[in-house]
C-alpha cells in the first residue's frame, strides 16, 4: 500500500500549469519538521484538476496544510544526466489555517475579519445560559 499524510507549511507560493490535455497541475513545497523538531524534511506535492485549481486560488507561502495522498518516483534526462524525482500525489489537501495568517504562521488578525472565532489572544467571555448543553 502506498498513502503517505504529511502536514507541513508551504515554502513559496502554488504554481499552477495546464498540461497540453488543459488539465490543471500544480506544484508546491511544504517543509515537515521531524519529530526531534531541529530538523525539516522539504517534500514536493503535486495536484491534479480541481484540487490543483483550489491549491493555487488559497494557498501562499507560509499555508499550513494536511496532504493525503501517494508517494511517486520517477526520473528524467537533463543535459545529458539523468535527474530522480520523488513527489507526494495529492489526492486531498486540506487547509488548517486561516487564509489571513502571515507567511509566518504567526496569527495576524486584521481589524475587518468578520470571523468570530479567530484567536485573538484575549479570553473568550460565554455565559453559561449561552452553552447548548
Amino acid at each position: 500500500m502506498n498513502r503517505v499524510v504529511l502536514v507541513g507549511r508551504l515554502t513559496r507560493d502554488p504554481e499552477l500549469r495546464y498540461g497540453q490535455s488543459g488539465t490543471a497541475v500544480t506544484k508546491f513545497t511544504i517543509a515537515c519538521d521531524r519529530r526531534s523538531g531541529d530538523e525539516a524534511d522539504f517534500i514536493q506535492i503535486v495536484t491534479f484538476k480541481k484540487t490543483a485549481e483550489a491549491c493555487a486560488e488559497n494557498l501562499k507561502k507560509g499555508r499550513l496544510v494536511a496532504v493525503e495522498g501517494r508517494w511517486q518516483t520517477g526520473r528524467y534526462e537533463s543535459e545529458g544526466k539523468t535527474v530522480y524525482t520523488n513527489d507526494c500525489i495529492a489526492d486531498n489537501v486540506r487547509f488548517l489555517d486561516s487564509s489571513n495568517q502571515g507567511n509566518s504562521g504567526n496569527r495576524s488578525n486584521s481589524s475587518n475579519s468578520n470571523d468570530p472565532f479567530v484567536d485573538d489572544g484575549k479570553p473568550i467571555d460565554i455565559k453559561d445560559e449561552d452553552l447548548p448543553f
